[in-house]
Parts: structure tokens; C-alpha cells; sequence
């Protein structure tokens, strides 16, 4: 049973550290101009599913099939995510159209190669509702203060009975005097 809570406990740590990660991710710059976002639709499924967190790269260049992330990112409107199925040119540049995979028309406004953020290198499902729900206030105490106040307690327990192992051993040791 001890074994079984000790593999609880790291799940639990690992968990943790993997949402902050995401959380941080999203928010300080990642080497390569990696960006992560969290996909809030159907429009890609099957591929990609709703609530999943996606590693965005930016890249030299795009082809058919690829599936990139575009268009304006703020609080109040999220990027887009779709694949390529046609490439045009325009003024020298391409100009891409774009469709969801659960689409059955491509998407109406054309992507210029300056609003294409990168291309998709990573597709974790359902982790973005945890993502989202640890934007909220009580997400965000729910799923990482609190698992953080937990591994530290523990840890603040583990080093309590070290000193006190210590102090018996000390007190054991020490000589008598008369």
C-alpha cells in the first residue's frame, strides 16, 4: 500500500509540474519560438480534439497538409489552427488557404505567411481544460498552489524527521559525565 501511495504521490508531483510548465509555456518565450496554445474547438478533430494543448514552431516554409496556427492572439480572440490545402502567391509571397479537418468548406479569409505563428510539432489532448481551468483564481489554487503546499509539507515532514534521527543519534552518542 505504501508503494502505491509513493507512485500517487509522484503522478501527482509529475502533474503538477507538467501543468505549471504548460502554464509558463504559454506565457515566457521557449527556445526556437516555441508557442503553446490550447485548442477551443472541433474544427480539427479528429485530429486534434477540443481542450487539447499544441506546441506551435514557426518555420521556413509550409506545405499542403501542414497544420499551423494563425491569425491574431489576445485575450479576447485565440489563434486559429488548420491545415494547409492550397497554396497561392501573392506579391511574391504565399498566401495560404486553410481548412478544418471537420470542415466541409475551407476557411474563408486567406492567411498571409506574416500572420502564420508555426507550424503544429506537438498535440496533447485534454490537457488544455486543465490549462484553462488553472487560468482561473480557483483553478489555479486547485491545481497548482495547492498540489505545491502539499509537496512542500511533505517534504517540510521528511527533513523534520531527518533532524530529529539525528538529535537521538546525538543524544545516544554523547557521553555521560559524573
Amino acid at each position: 500500500m505504501d508503494k502505491f501511495y509513493k507512485t500517487l504521490y509522484y503522478l501527482f508531483f509529475a502533474a503538477a509540474v507538467f501543468i505549471v510548465v504548460v502554464l509558463l509555456s504559454s506565457a515566457l518565450p521557449i527556445p526556437g519560438g516555441i508557442k503553446t496554445f490550447v485548442v477551443q474547438s472541433g474544427s480539427m478533430e479528429p485530429s486534434i480534439k477540443t481542450g487539447a494543448v499544441v506546441a506551435v514552431k514557426p518555420q521556413a516554409s509550409y506545405e499542403v497538409g501542414d497544420v499551423i496556427t494563425f491569425g491574431p492572439y489576445s485575450k479576447t480572440k485565440p489563434p486559429t489552427t488548420h491545415r494547409i490545402i492550397e497554396i497561392k502567391e501573392e506579391n511574391g509571397r504565399p498566401v495560404y488557404v486553410t481548412r478544418g479537418d471537420a470542415n466541409k468548406s475551407e476557411d474563408m479569409r486567406e492567411v498571409a505567411s506574416r500572420d502564420v505563428i508555426g507550424e503544429v510539432i506537438v498535440n496533447v489532448p485534454y490537457v488544455g481544460y486543465l490549462v484553462a481551468a488553472a487560468k482561473q483564481p480557483a483553478g489555479f489554487v486547485v491545481l497548482v498552489i495547492l498540489p505545491a503546499l502539499i509537496i512542500v509539507w511533505d517534504e517540510l515532514k521528511k527533513i523534520w524527521r531527518e533532524i530529529m534521527k539525528l538529535k537521538n543519534k546525538r543524544a545516544e552518542v554523547k557521553p555521560e559525565i559524573k
